[in-house]
């Protein structure tokens, strides 16, 4: 308050919070690439964790290029994903980190728990 008057900001609609999963062209048997697109957040995880969960594919690798926001839930998600997959005897990669998303993993101390490369050329040559 100012004077007797009430500050107040034009009020804005927020936006819808969207996270886009794209699997990509080189998906084989034996591996999975996929995209991601938007935010992975509290907002978006129910989704990534009910799409990716029943993945079948041996390697899954997530591109994370695209992630324009990671939050602690969009970690946990990840680390979720990362334990399911090794208890069914499968594995996981993340590429691709944004500055902003190889920071809240560095901060979580995952950086070393997840299998992390700087491309999914890598990955797969890790996997190889």
């Amino acid at each position: 308050m100012s004077n007797g008057k009430v500050l107040g900001y034009p009020a804005r609609p927020m936006e819808p919070v969207h996270l886009r999963l794209e699997k990509q062209a080189e998906a084989n048997g034996s591996h999975v690439v996929v995209r991601l697109d938007g935010k992975l957040s509290l907002e978006t995880v129910h989704n990534f964790v009910q799409t990716l969960r029943p993945e079948a594919a041996a390697y899954l690798i997530l591109d994370l290029r695209g992630v324009s926001f990671l939050d602690s839930a969009g970690v946990g998600a990840l680390v979720q994903l990362f334990v399911h997959r090794r208890n069914q005897g499968q594995t996981f990669a993340l590429t691709g980190l944004t500055m902003q998303s190889s920071a809240v993993i560095q901060v979580a101390g995952l950086s070393k728990l997840l299998p992390i490369h700087g491309s999914v050329t890598e990955a797969l040559a890790q996997h190889a």
